[in-house]
């Protein structure tokens, strides 16, 4: 089987790795002829969106993945009507708008810290009176490793938030004092077979992921199982195949849904 992969950055590299052993080959398409997955498969240098690149990559494949959230929708759309592409469109969509992303874990009754969508100076207004601070403000879109949000403590804050983040579309988000970090890895076949891993705690520096831990002395089976239903009502909501991660706050024996990222993890 060969695999195509959208992206060629460490996780494209470490999916070839991992596939290699299975007999699997693969295939990258990244814009960058540098790209480190290509020293360890076949890449095809071009850009997300160049359909002609996209045509090929579907000819030379037997499905195609992903290696990072941030590739255009379209181009995986444009890709499904060529080969099977997993996780589905529908997933990467989500995930990319942080409300959507907010509203569709609100949909399914899993609980997440409150928020409210900005879009003008007024609604930052209002919702700081609404959540209170301290909050978060953070753009929709294209926000990673802590780029592109700012914790808000003080009418100061608010303004000064407006000010370098306002062109772009926001959300507002509780600032949740959570007394742990948890990410809950789960897998769905074609045919709807689900398998979790233990929950582990993550912990950050300087806004990036640096470790993440196994603790099964801290948290109970109850807790690993909230953790599998919600992760499960998410793959089966979105008809999911592949790898899925949900980043969860843990406070009062509750857990928060923060985010998901539909892809393969390191």
């Amino acid at each position: 089987m060969t695999v195509g992969v959208l992206g060629g950055g460490q996780l494209g590299r470490m999916i070839a790795l991992a596939g290699y052993p299975l007999g699997q080959r693969f295939v990258f398409l990244d814009p960058g002829a540098e790209s480190s997955a290509g020293h360890v498969g076949n890449l095809r240098v071009g850009a997300y969106d160049d359909e002609e690149r996209l045509s090929e990559l579907a000819r030379k494949s037997d499905v195609v993945t992903y290696e990072f959230e941030n590739v255009p929708v379209a181009s995986a759309r444009f890709l499904n009507e060529l080969v099977a592409v997993y996780p589905p469109p529908a997933a990467l969509e989500v995930s990319q708008d942080r409300l959507e992303e907010k509203q569709f874990f609100a949909k399914l009754g899993i609980p997440t810290p409150p928020f409210a969508p900005v879009s003008s100076r007024a609604e930052l207004a209002e919702a700081v009176e609404q959540i209170g601070l301290p909050m978060v403000i953070k753009t929709r879109r294209f926000g990673y490793d802590g780029k592109g949000q700012m914790v808000l403590r003080t009418e100061a804050d608010v303004a000064r938030a407006w000010e370098a983040l306002g062109a772009a579309q926001l959300i507002v988000e509780g600032l949740v004092p959570f007394e742990r970090e948890l990410s809950i890895l789960a897998v769905r076949s074609k045919t709807g077979e689900t398998r979790f891993w233990p929950l582990v705690e993550n912990e950050h520096r300087d806004g990036i992921l640096r470790i993440s831990i196994p603790r099964s002395d801290v948290w109970t089976a109850e807790l690993q199982a909230r953790a599998e239903r919600h992760a499960a009502d998410v793959m089966n909501a979105l008809g999911y195949v592949g790898v899925l991660a949900i980043e969860l706050f843990m406070k009062d024996g509750e857990l928060l849904a923060n985010e998901m990222a539909p892809r393969v993890h390191n």
